[in-house]
């Protein structure tokens, strides 16, 4: 007859490996059973691997990033600090600000760097008090992992330039600037006073400032404390306060619930899509001169379009311009800004056979459409007011403008013409350069 084996009878690899299929907290409860339980249940080695699995945690550190003496109790400081928040939400948000970092601190780390400390709950707490809200639950685990970016005094400084550090970014048309930044507690505190002052919002709209752009030109987003969708300003907020949404509602729910594992609010899975944009690369760094930024022209298809012509490569992508959209005006309701990128592929301009080391273009021709309708087809010299000549394996001439359209989808397509050689010493006769339909459309996550 064959003896049962109890667990204190098992070999130490054995117990080990029986004790890393449990979790922690059953783990926990072992330990209580008996002296050589607590013992093996207690081993650093079991706690760095559920350090790794859970938290992604390679060294013992607590949530502020400061080193802890063991694995064990740098899970214990982590479970302590979120005890009054669901563990897989706190997962959740901590997997959202890790994707978001690495991506930073591959790419852009200057803004990085300026990601502040977690907020306290005495800081929540503040803003809720003096800001009269309730914060929804994943915004709150959000801002207790990092409290929004710190610009410097030199970022300040230069704000009429803009500052370029913003971690959602921004784009860039005519005198046009934005980047987009998070907004730490007491700055946020600060902004929605003002906004309640000057735009006469109510104090009791539930409405907070939470992300702002950093430059001149105005783009504020608000979260609303109620029912935790985020929005965005428009062109009408200073008069009439009208915003529109950046998440589908049929996202968000259980924003106030402290139990289950079901709560998602817009801040949440706003960022959540910023990052795996990001992660993608469908959004990336864009650098002019020594300034970098974050561009949210997408770069990758469906949503950028190629096209090459005679060895002229021109891509084209647009993005929604919430900002200036106007929803009470039936001709130009949207907003959409372009970014178009010229540049001459590595062999040259090659006509009829014949390989020519520049091409320059004169002329312009677009086509735009709401929905399937033509709304403007226009002809004219040059792009910006400029001729840009191209030369083999040279940076991209980028240039971006913008178009009202009265519906929320549309497209551009059209034609360059280029002469090879130089307009002021043409080497051939003049040629059509093809951009791709690219689509204008509002997209379901408003940045």
């Amino acid at each position: 007859m064959e003896r049962e084996v109890g667990l204190d009878g098992l070999g130490d690899l054995a117990l080990h490996i029986i004790l890393s299929k449990l979790c922690p907290a059953d783990n926990v409860r072992v330990s209580c059973v008996s002296k050589r339980l607590r013992i093996s249940a207690s081993e650093d080695s079991l706690w760095a691997q559920f350090c790794l699995q859970d938290l992604h945690l390679s060294t013992p550190q607590d949530h502020q990033g400061n080193p802890a003496p063991s694995f064990k109790a740098a899970y214990q400081f982590w479970r302590e600090a979120f005890a009054m928040y669901p563990w897989p939400l706190v997962l959740r948000v901590k997997r959202c600000w890790d994707k978001l970092k690495k991506w930073l601190s591959n790419n852009f780390p200057e803004a990085e760097a300026t990601l502040r400390r977690g907020a306290s709950e005495s800081d929540i707490q503040r803003l809720q008090t003096l800001l009269k809200v309730k914060l929804p639950i994943p915004t709150r685990l959000l801002y207790r992992f990092h409290d929004g970016q710190e610009l410097t005094d030199k970022e300040h400084s230069a704000r009429m330039l803009g500052s370029s550090l913003g971690i959602i970014g921004g784009y860039s048309f005519y005198n046009h600037l934005v980047n987009v930044y998070l907004l730490p507690i007491s700055q946020v505190i600060v902004e929605t006073r003002g906004v309640i002052r000057h735009l006469g919002f109510s104090s009791r709209s539930n409405n907070i400032v939470v992300a702002a752009s950093s430059s001149y030109s105005e783009k504020l987003f608000f979260l609303n404390c109620t029912n935790g969708q985020l929005y965005v300003g428009t062109r009408n907020l200073p008069t009439d306060g009208e915003m529109i949404q950046c998440v589908p509602n049929a996202l968000v729910r259980s924003v106030h619930v402290l139990h289950g594992d079901c709560q998602q609010d817009a801040m949440l899975l706003w960022l959540e899509e910023h990052g795996r944009r990001l992660e993608n690369g469908i959004i990336k760094v864009r650098e002019e001169g020594t300034v970098r930024s974050i561009s949210l022209f997408p770069e990758v298809p469906p949503l950028c379009c190629t096209a090459v012509t005679n060895g002229v490569q021109v891509r084209a992508s647009a993005v929604f311009v919430p900002e200036f959209a106007d929803l009470q005006d039936d001709a130009e309701k949207y907003m959409f800004a372009y970014s178009i990128r010229l540049s001459l592929l590595p062999e040259g301009c090659i006509i009829n056979g014949m390989t020519f080391s520049s091409c320059q273009l004169n002329w312009r021709h677009w086509i735009i459409r709401a929905n399937e309708d033509i709304v403007s087809d226009v002809n004219g010299e040059a792009v910006i007011g400029k001729f840009p000549l191209l030369h083999p394996g040279e940076d991209e001439f980028v240039y971006e403008s913008c178009t009202p359209l009265p519906s929320s989808s549309g497209s551009v397509e059209g034609s360059f013409t280029f002469v090879p050689g130089r307009s002021a010493d043409p080497k051939g006769g003049p040629f059509e350069v093809q951009v791709a339909r690219f689509t204008l459309q509002h997209p379901d996550y408003v940045f």
